[in-house]
């Protein structure tokens, strides 16, 4: 049998393939609800005798019914666990890959089919998943006359639970727990950043991966307008009591209602173009300062960094229409206004994209701005203050079925995690994989593993003097790179936090 011997007790997976064992939904956390709603994560308890761990475990609570993923059901508490995919079940201490899913602090989980980690333990890692608070019950403010008592960013201190769990257990799995690499996509890379500056994750981790940081963090201020929105739809007091009475369904379903409001109204503010109510809070203690100034100060020079973001990010956002739909020169007047874009980006961007369409130019702007740029000052501010960081951009493009296959938020993924094949993505990847897909897939496996393993992604470290950022494509040859022209426009764009 394919069992294994953690701190809480023995755990049973099974064969993923012939040389990957996967163990799923082993508790790294009690759950937290009833007593611990809102609280620090608790120790997870022990369990008698061999525990099932064959299938994930559930979902934290949010309204997404994602492709081929699990959905949450009210109910369901035991939501803090991690999944593990290894090579080496007897003996061996292979590098840890640590894998944050992103879905906006709000929804998604590691039970995704973007996240089956066999081709990257095939790859040599142990290859970790896990779950952590989403929405208000991750992000959300509560009010309380000791802050400890109800922190803020519990989503964050779930995954500083999980990695603490690694820690202790992960030699049973054949891991090494002195090398282990975190890795996310979107709010799970911003995660990544937030963790790189936290005093609470120091020593935990060794390197991290960011595809897509997402860039906004909230001031209190912010998060504490927020809760007040949504205690207001919940139709319960804005105190830790008055949530504490609302049930989790009952503050989803007030999120989505707060969300679509501010959709329906273009006149209010930045939050109209894509709500995202939830993001890290600069809470004074669990994450004190935004990681672009922290990383700047040189905190975190001693973790290797790897940023990659997709060349049309926003795309997405606006096939699944989440975005606002801005196709007139007022409306995207109204959008820079909105965000204080800097003068003259719009006019920038019209000159470097002459003949798109305001949607398109629209599109391109707020990709960079909540992805793009972001990560590239990550980069720098990592770089300038003695840290060793790569830059990367995924550029992938075909025609398809339905025209060109774009290489937008999310489409990375499943070739980093080498699963091209599962029928739940292709619409991520624009149909059917093709052989250099395959091939493109093999690269970047290969370049997460050997980061992990060494810090050595495959190509030079960044350096202010020169661009040296690797362009992934299925030819894997440059297709040119519009970043290097664009970075003078946001110049005199302020990025520490976006206000809503």
């Amino acid at each position: 049998m394919d069992v294994f011997q953690t701190k809480n007790g023995v755990a049973q997976g099974f064969r993923a393939s012939d040389d990957v064992v996967a163990v799923l939904g082993i508790p790294y956390a009690a759950p937290p609800f009833g007593a611990n709603r809102f609280r620090e994560p608790r120790p997870a308890p022990a369990w008698p005798g061999v525990r099932d761990c064959t299938y994930f475990g559930p979902v934290a609570p949010q309204s997404a019914q994602l492709p081929g993923a699990p959905v949450w059901s009210p109910g369901d508490e035991d939501i803090l666990t991690v999944n593990i995919w290894t090579p080496a079940p007897e003996g061996g201490r292979l590098p840890v890959l640590v894998w944050i899913h992103g879905g906006a602090y709000t929804f998604g989980s590691s039970a995704q089919p973007d996240f089956n980690g066999t081709e990257l333990a095939r790859a040599g890692l142990v290859v970790v998943t896990l779950n952590y608070r989403l929405g208000f019950e991750g992000f959300g403010h509560v009010p309380a006359a000791e802050a400890t008592a109800c922190p803020d960013n519990r989503g964050l201190l779930d995954q500083v639970a999980a990695l603490r769990w690694v820690r202790e257990n992960i030699a049973a799995f054949g891991g090494d727990p002195g090398n282990v690499t975190i890795a996310g996509q979107s709010s799970g890379a911003a995660s990544v950043a937030c963790l790189m500056v936290m005093d609470r994750a120091r020593g935990l981790f060794h390197r991290a991966i960011a595809h897509s940081p997402a860039s906004p963090c909230y001031t209190l201020d912010i998060a504490a307008a927020t809760t007040r929105e949504i205690a207001a739809a919940a139709r319960c007091p804005a105190t830790a009591e008055g949530l504490a009475s609302a049930t989790p369904q009952t503050l989803v379903t007030a999120s989505d209602q707060v969300v679509d409001d501010y959709r329906q109204n273009p006149a209010s503010g930045s939050r109209h173009y894509d709500p995202s109510l939830y993001a890290p809070v600069l809470d004074g203690d669990v994450l004190p300062t935004d990681p672009l100034t922290c990383l700047a100060t040189g905190a975190s020079r001693g973790v290797d960094l790897l940023v990659c973001h997709t060349t049309q990010e926003y795309w997405l956002l606006d096939a699944v229409g989440s975005s606002a739909k801005i196709t007139t020169d007022e409306q995207l007047a109204l959008f820079a206004a909105d965000f204080g874009l800097p003068d003259g980006l719009v006019a920038g961007y019209r000159a470097a994209m002459p003949h798109a369409p305001v949607l398109d130019v629209y599109l391109a702007i707020f990709g960079d701005l909540l992805f793009g740029e972001y990560g590239n000052r990550l980069v720098e501010h990592h770089t300038q203050a003695g840290g060793r960081a790569f830059l990367s951009r995924f550029d992938r493009r075909r025609t398809g079925p339905n025209g060109v296959v774009r290489a937008w938020h999310c489409a990375d993924i499943p070739f980093t995690f080498g699963n091209l094949d599962n029928e739940y993505l292709a619409f991520l990847i624009g149909g059917t994989p093709t052989s250099a897909d395959h091939g493109l897939a093999r690269r970047m496996v290969r370049a997460w593993a050997d980061f992990a393993t060494t810090g050595n992604p495959g190509w030079p470290p960044f350096h202010n003097t020169t661009t040296q950022a690797k362009i992934w494509s299925t030819d894997d040859a440059p297709t040119g790179d519009r970043f290097a022209d664009a970075r003078a426009l946001w110049a005199k764009a302020e990025f520490p936090v976006l206000r809503p």
